[in-house]
């Protein structure tokens, strides 16, 4: 018997419509110098479940797109893909974090106290990490172009009260290469395994050489993750193509009803479609965490 894969536009929008719409704050990123960027709300995200010390641990490190709102994120829907009696699976990442911001604030400390040798990282950056040269001016969250050892010294205007800054009145900003080479080095030395994801991708349709709309798939720094894992050895799982291609078979209309509030973040079902195209991702790269993906249940006859 051949079973369909194609999803009419009816069901994906009575799926969305069943999922509560995520709500903006208007809070401020802490301890981000520079004026306050709203942020995904958090108060409703899943609680983190205790680990099994005696499983090897998959961290999911990164922004909104993995997690904010409760099952808004892709890492919300990912555990129920592996055999949790075999590996834990925590989702640690925080809604309108940079690579940069996310090591800023010690949420990075917090996840390196928890790790421990035979574990994997999920590292996924992008849509946070954009800003301009690096000079004394330098305010955004986000890093210095390109993967270059380049760094400048700004003034912290809002001190940080936890994390590898607190107490200081500088803050050296580097390039985007930098942090994500630190957290390779930091993941290595733990004796866990490191993996870089391309970015989520966005619900904008530029048109293609042929004339049609096609998914954008590079928010400016796939070229950056490629080289950085070329350099660091470091397996590089092509998420945002599968994604992308995916929500090309839906089309432009029906994409649109994943992408509820703006062209960023989904609803549930988005998230959950986003959580199946790492998963698809991982078993293009060939990872070893396939080995622990649970059995695909389908129809029987």
């Amino acid at each position: 018997m051949i079973y369909s894969t194609k999803i009419s536009s009816c069901a994906v929008a009575a799926a969305v419509l069943a999922f509560a719409l995520p709500t903006f704050a208007q809070t401020p990123v802490a301890g981000t110098p520079g004026p306050n960027l709203p942020v995904p709300d958090q108060t409703n995200v899943r609680h983190d479940a205790p680990l099994d010390p005696n499983l090897p641990t998959i961290f999911i490190v990164g922004d909104s797109t993995a997690r904010n709102g409760a099952d808004l994120g892709w890492g919300d829907h990912f555990a129920h893909y592996f055999v949790t009696s075999k590996v834990n699976v925590a989702n640690r990442a925080i809604a309108g974090r940079s690579a940069r911001s996310y090591m800023n604030e010690g949420a990075w400390d917090r996840v390196l106290a928890e790790m421990k040798p035979g574990d994997y990282v999920l590292l996924q950056w992008g849509h946070n990490d954009g800003g301009g040269p690096l000079t004394p001016t330098f305010n955004a969250r986000g890093e210095g172009k390109g993967i270059g050892e380049e760094s400048v010294d700004i003034p912290i205007t809002r001190p940080f009260t936890t994390g590898p800054l607190a107490g200081k009145t500088v803050e050296t900003v580097h390039t985007y290469g930098w942090y994500n080479r630190k957290y390779i080095a930091d993941t290595r030395a733990k004796g866990a395994n490191p993996i870089l994801l391309t970015v989520t991708v966005r619900n904008i349709w530029p048109k293609g050489a042929d004339g049609q709309p096609h998914m954008e798939r590079d928010m400016g720094y796939r070229d950056y993750d490629l080289q950085i894992a070329a350099a660091e050895h470091v397996p590089l799982v092509d998420m945002a193509t599968v994604a992308a291609d995916k929500f090309e078979m839906l089309g432009v209309q029906t994409t649109a009803l994943l992408f509820p509030i703006d062209h960023t973040h989904t609803s549930a079902v988005g998230a959950e479609m986003n959580a199946a195209s790492v998963v698809t991702a991982l078993k293009n790269a060939n990872s070893p965490l396939v080995q622990d993906l649970a059995p695909i249940i389908g129809p029987t006859r």
